[in-house]
Formats: structure tokens, sequence, C-alpha cells
């Protein structure tokens, strides 16, 4: 291996490890390596830095380009974001590729990864009727999961963490 191979090979590592089995178990035959094999290949060094309004593009924009890589019918929109988020999470995690992408600046925008856990966390921290029913992952729509990251940005100012952090705290509660 070479040294000039090492930061492809880390992204391919977290892009793994990110999106692992349990993440987007029932999602169908393919989802899994399909959205590995993507996200393995996202250029980091295109994500916008520096304007939020440009960087919601370029998410939502990978969240199409990725359900059109998506081997299944339905083109499960939740899903994609899901995948995504949690890539997005392990990158920031991950000091070397966050160094080297320069992508601590982005971290007050990462979405948390939403599915039936923290979705069932954040509905049992908020007031009855603050959340809509959760649809579950594949049926899971923009404007539901906007209103879900609306209250995780609220959740996370009062903790005093970035949104994207809350899923530690609900993995932790709901293990």
């Amino acid at each position: 291996m070479k040294p000039t191979d090492f930061i492809p090979t880390m992204q391919q590592k977290v892009a793994t490890t990110a999106i692992g089995p349990s993440a987007l178990r029932n999602q169908g035959k393919g989802v899994l390596s399909a959205a590995q094999l993507f996200l393995a290949e996202v250029s980091l060094s295109k994500i916008p830095r520096s304007d939020l309004n440009e960087f919601e593009e370029w998410l939502d924009w990978q969240t199409e380009k990725l359900l059109e890589a998506l081997p299944v019918k339905g083109k499960p929109w939740g899903t994609a974001r899901k995948a995504i988020n949690l890539f997005l999470r392990d990158v920031l995690y991950n000091r070397y590729l966050c160094y080297k992408s320069g992508l601590e600046t982005i971290e007050p925008w990462l979405e948390i990864p939403l599915d039936s856990a923290v979705a069932k966390g954040l509905k049992r921290l908020g007031q009855r009727g603050q959340l809509p029913r959760w649809p579950g992952l594949k049926k899971l729509t923009k404007p539901v999961s906007q209103h879900f990251q609306e209250f995780a940005s609220e959740l996370a100012e009062q903790k005093g963490v970035e949104r994207i952090h809350l899923d530690i705290y609900l993995w932790l509660e709901n293990r």
C-alpha cells in the first residue's frame, strides 16, 4: 500500500463501518452494499463548508444521487438520508478524514441520523403531539424529517451540543 492510498482507504473503511448491517436492516436486497460503495466515492473536498444553504443543497443532491444508486423499487428517501448522515457523522469523528477535508466547519449543520430508535427517543423527550407519527425509514419524507430535525436542533441547544451528537445520547439510552 502506498501512503497516497491512505485517505481513500480510510474513507472506504468509514463508509463500510458507518453503514453497518443493522443501520439499514430490512431496507432491501443490495441496499447496504450500494450505500457503502456510493459513500466510499463521495468527494469530501466538494462538500460546501462556508454556506449553510449550499451545504443543504449538496446534502439533498447527494440524497438524490444515492437514491438513484439503490437497487430497490420505491426509492426510500429516508434510507438514503440516514446512510449519508451516518457517514458524515463518522467522517466528522475521524480525525484523518475531517482534517484532510476541512469538514469541522460543517459540524453545526449535520443532521441527526433518523431511524425508529432515534424517533422514539425524540418523541419521548418532546411534548405529546409535538412530533409527527414516525412513518418508518422506508416511508420517511423530507418534510417529516425536517420536523424531527428542527426538534432535534432545539433539544441539542438545550444540551449544549450540536444536533448530530444527539445520536450518541439516544443510542446509549436505547441499547
